[in-house]
């Protein structure tokens, strides 16, 4: 562990260094609050409710996750790093965990760009500060679960232009999977239909985003970080060893 660190800073400067970065997050911190206030009647009538922003997040992180699960492979990917990897006095986890933090903090601060909503909210009054903090930590979250995904995804594919394409239909599979089960709900078994729903990031998502911080939804997303990380170290054991 003592070179996860030395990862983890890595990354970080590589993001600083690309221009691409800095786009994705103003994209995606300019369409949230743009298509948040169109979209809502916000905050005219109610400014305590800030639900609508946080619900575009799912599909706004398509963009965000899938650059930044690009970027986390360039460098690797052109230089023949991996191949070299074994070589070097670090471990598989070392540089798998060190480099999905350095990406999940790029995540949070494109997330906290967001927040002078919070201060517009607070000075119209009538903000639930506990509740928006839930939303906050729930979109951090989802964004971890997306990234765990995309990283797991370069094991498969190297190409950078392949891994964001897959990154990005995957995560759109995964976004739309809750509206699709509401359009099975009378087609398939209930049971079966349950089923799939306690799977879906998206449904998680959404009782968290209303407000319904339980532990069982934090611990699932927390679950699918560690089994993708898990399977993306197991992974490169296998191929590089």
């Amino acid at each position: 562990m003592k070179l996860l660190p030395v990862i983890f800073k890595r990354q970080l400067n590589h993001y600083a260094r690309t221009p691409g970065t800095y786009l994705s997050i103003a994209i995606f911190s300019v369409l949230s609050v743009a298509l948040g206030l169109h979209m809502s009647p916000w905050p005219e009538e109610d400014s305590s409710n800030m639900q609508i922003f946080f619900q575009l997040h799912p599909w706004l992180y398509l963009l965000l996750i899938s650059v930044l699960a690009a970027q986390l492979w360039s460098d690797e990917s052109n230089a023949g790093f991996l191949e070299l990897m074994k070589t070097l006095p670090i471990t598989t986890f070392e540089w798998v965990f060190g480099k999905f933090l350095a990406a999940w903090v790029v995540a949070g601060i494109g997330l906290l760009l967001t927040f002078p909503l919070v201060i517009t909210a607070n000075y119209l009054g009538g903000a639930e500060n506990g509740v928006i903090a839930s939303q906050f930590m729930s979109s951090w979250l989802l964004a971890g679960s997306y990234l765990s995904v995309g990283f797991f995804i370069f094991t498969l594919v190297r190409q950078r232009n392949a891994l964001f394409i897959l990154t990005v239909g995957l995560m759109l599979i995964i976004s739309g999977l809750s509206y699709l089960l509401d359009a099975l709900e009378h087609q398939v078994p209930l049971w079966a239909v349950d089923s799939l729903v306690s799977l879906s990031p998206f449904s998680r998502y959404s009782a968290i985003d209303n407000g319904k911080f339980t532990l069982r939804d934090t611990l699932y997303f927390i679950s699918m970080i560690l089994a993708f990380l898990a399977a993306t170290t197991v992974t490169l054991n296998y191929k590089y060893s």
